[in-house]
């Protein structure tokens, strides 16, 4: 009677393994089968894991290509040519990229200026990062002189989707202070320069 007993909960704890381990095995099988359902019946493309979908949206972002264009002008006190050397460029958020201005001073004086940027659309502008600009400091051209000025900048890949074109302008307003300033210190150097060969010639 014992040994009928012992050997009936034997094969009952046998049983309760062999369903066990067929309902976990069943549990895999269903992910396979309930994605190739989806995928071949319903037409429905299931994500492979967390990081299989972070490499596609890599992938994706890595494909994104924005347009970037370029504009310049002057305010009408500044005596001086200024634009970009190329009009527009196709770029990739996240990477960096370097275009060129440049500026001629047609007076003949010297005159400093100083440049205003703005990008457009306005929302963009937060996504459209400088890390090299003229326009971080005042410039200085004597007269006639012609200068490149570069322009290095990145575009975050965070730029909403729908902002498939940028475009960054500058304007050059024309330093009065710091020209007043130059001025009189090209007038003292004259003035120094006119003294000394005063001084030499002089019996």
């Amino acid at each position: 009677m014992n040994a009928e007993s012992t050997n009936a909960r034997r094969l009952g704890v046998g049983g309760m393994v062999a369903v066990s381990l067929l309902a976990f095995g069943f549990s895999f099988a269903l992910v396979p089968l309930y994605r190739i359902a989806c995928e071949k019946v319903f037409g429905i493309r299931l994500e492979r894991g967390a990081s299989d979908a972070g490499e596609a949206m890599a992938s994706i972002r890595s494909e994104r290509m924005v347009t970037v264009t370029f504009d310049g002008g002057v305010n009408s006190k500044l005596p001086w040519e200024f634009g970009p050397r190329q009009m527009s460029m196709q770029v990739r958020p996240g990477e960096l990229y370097e275009t060129t201005y440049f500026a001629r001073n047609t007076s003949d004086r010297d005159i400093v200026g100083s440049a205003t940027p703005s990008v457009a659309p306005a929302r963009a502008s937060q996504y459209f990062n400088k890390t090299e600009c003229f326009c971080f400091t005042a410039q200085t051209l004597v007269a006639g002189e012609t200068r490149e000025m570069p322009v290095r900048f990145i575009v975050d890949p965070d730029l909403p989707e729908d902002v498939r074109t940028l475009t960054l302008s500058y304007t050059f307003f024309k330093n009065d202070t710091l020209t007043a300033r130059l001025a009189e210190q090209t007038k003292t150097v004259k003035s120094a320069g006119a003294a000394a060969a005063v001084s030499r010639t002089a019996p």
